[in-house]
């Protein structure tokens, strides 16, 4: 069987594809320049009496990504905490890296500032100088400023156009020009 674009012979199973319009016995390089159908069998012509029939190739989807939720955060002052406990145990770069499988390069912008470790790193420079680096997210509260007015009332324009007005003006009063 050859192929209904290029013309050469089709060596592996057939694909039916549609290619600009028309449904076309192709092989697997031109199917590519086509939508493949994906229900459809392909008859391969053989010399031998009996017909068999291939299935076309199932294109796997990659599977989802699972969802992590992150509940932990390096602490603000990571850089002087690793510097301190690293020169504290008489530890260079180079031996912290070895220990910790990282390059010396790596640990020493973390120390100026220029990167935050991932938490994976963190984790690692945990266990390797025994100091605390993950803190629990700390969820910050807003409190906005609320009308006098309940909120069974109902908030109108005009009552946060009142909330934004300096005290000392005066509701009722204009500016004179």
């Amino acid at each position: 069987m050859r192929c209904e674009v290029c013309g050469r012979k089709i060596h592996t199973d057939p694909v039916r594809a549609i290619i600009e319009g028309a449904k076309l016995t192709v092989c697997v390089e031109c199917s590519k320049h086509g939508k493949v159908v994906m229900h459809e069998e392909v008859a391969i012509s053989q010399p031998s009496p009996t017909k068999s029939y291939a299935h076309i190739p199932v294109i796997m989807k990659k599977p989802p990504v699972a969802q992590v939720q992150i509940t932990t955060e390096v602490v603000d002052d990571y850089a002087a905490k690793i510097r301190s406990v690293r020169e504290k145990l008489g530890l260079s770069h180079e031996d912290l890296g070895k220990k910790i499988n990282e390059k010396a390069s790596v640990l020493r912008h973390i120390e100026t500032g220029k990167i935050a470790p991932t938490n994976q790193l963190a984790n690692k420079l945990e266990h390797a100088l025994k100091i605390t680096l993950m803190v629990p997210i700390v969820d910050e509260k807003v409190t906005a400023t609320t009308p006098k007015k309940l909120a069974s009332d109902g908030l109108t324009l005009g009552d946060l156009i009142d909330m934004t007005k300096p005290a000392e003006e005066a509701p009722g009063k204009r500016k004179p020009s």
